[in-house]
């Protein structure tokens, strides 16, 4: 993995919720990516932009989404506001409290009605009982937070969707897409958006829409009979992908994300979230036993490989001087593993935090 990750053999790299890291293979591609870029001007665009295809196929095929309900994006605010942008005024949203503000901003910006729920060991009762009392067109939340690490259940996002099937629930990937195995069709989700620079290991300006066909039918109503333009150029187009994929798409970023994602997959999410959970849970359990995580988080079904610690910034600092990279967040500092951490990687932070203590 050090050989494969250069920065792995400087620093002991525990950030991957902050930005995931790029490879070797992966930044050998890029420059060859953009030589033959320098070499051939449009006669290499005309030749890559099958790439585009290949890679909503990718998506597709790694996540159980519809190829055709499959969308390119640079990241997930810029997909998330375009979702928006094509729903009615009359929706009402039910947010999570302290969510990305990626995810409330927009909503409450754009004068959208809307409730939040705390976050707390009843979480799954607590957006029950606001789905009741508030009656919400559309439940809104990161599948993992960004803070705390919480994840969302699975089988309750299910369970909501049979008990309220109006309802459409809309997740943030981001921080959760690539650190397990995932069928979005199977999931219960009326749209997966997210953003390839964080899990999927893929660089910054390129992410994913994925959207059930129940969304499909309520966004941008009104457009639908505005005829697509009938340019040749325009001849792969759909109505959505002209508000999702408007104008020309980098073959370099989402090259990239295509390139990270075939080796995420040769690797096998399952393996993934095999590694990164049991490391994950070692951490958690052993940062409960410091005081540093709460009990309740260590009851949860799905787990995600981010924690929030509350640290001095005595010890931030001693972190950073160990060469320790992390986060602060919220008002903790965060860690997350991924697939290339290790339980050296996780006996160095106890190491310096034992020390402290």
């Amino acid at each position: 993995m050090k050989r494969s990750f250069p920065i792995l053999q400087k620093y002991t790299y525990l950030n991957t919720a902050n930005s995931g890291i790029l490879s070797e293979s992966l930044a050998e591609w890029r420059v060859k990516h953009d030589e033959a870029f320098m070499a051939d001007g449009s006669i290499f665009r005309m030749k890559n932009l099958t790439l585009i295809a290949n890679l909503k196929n990718n998506i597709a095929t790694l996540f159980g989404s519809k190829p055709e309900n499959t969308y390119l994006v640079q990241n997930f605010s810029i997909g998330f506001n375009i979702l928006l942008n094509g729903l009615d005024s009359h929706h009402r949203f039910l947010l999570l409290a302290e969510e990305y503000p990626s995810v409330s901003f927009p909503i409450m910006s754009m004068g959208f009605d809307y409730h939040q729920v705390t976050i707390n060991e009843k979480l799954e009762g607590n957006i029950v009982n606001a789905i009741e009392k508030f009656k919400p067109t559309i439940l809104a939340f990161s599948m993992v937070q960004y803070i705390s690490g919480l994840r969302m259940d699975e089988d309750f996002i299910k369970k909501i969707k049979t008990a309220y099937p109006d309802l459409l629930l809309v997740g943030d990937g981001t921080q959760f897409l690539g650190t397990t195995a995932f069928n979005f069709e199977k999931s219960g989700l009326d749209a997966l958006i997210g953003s390839g620079y964080k899990w999927l290991l893929a660089g910054y300006g390129n992410g994913y829409v994925m959207l059930s066909d129940q969304m499909k039918d309520v966004i941008y109503i009104k457009n639908k009979a505005v005829s697509i333009p009938s340019m040749p150029f325009l001849n792969e187009k759909d109505p959505l992908s002209m508000y999702f994929e408007p104008g020309h798409l980098d073959t370099l970023n989402f090259g990239s994300l295509n390139e990270s994602l075939n080796d995420l997959g040769a690797v096998g999410f399952d393996a993934i979230e095999k590694n990164t959970q049991a490391l994950s849970n070692q951490a958690r359990l052993a940062l409960n036993s410091r005081g540093l995580v709460p009990d309740w988080m260590l009851d949860r079904k799905y787990q995600s490989a981010i924690m929030s610690m509350p640290l001095d910034q005595e010890v931030v600092d001693k972190l950073m001087s160990a060469k320790i990279i992390c986060s602060a967040r919220g008002a903790g500092t965060r860690i997350s593993f991924h697939y290339y951490n290790t339980e050296e990687d996780l006996n160095r932070l106890l190491e310096v935090l034992d020390d402290w203590r």
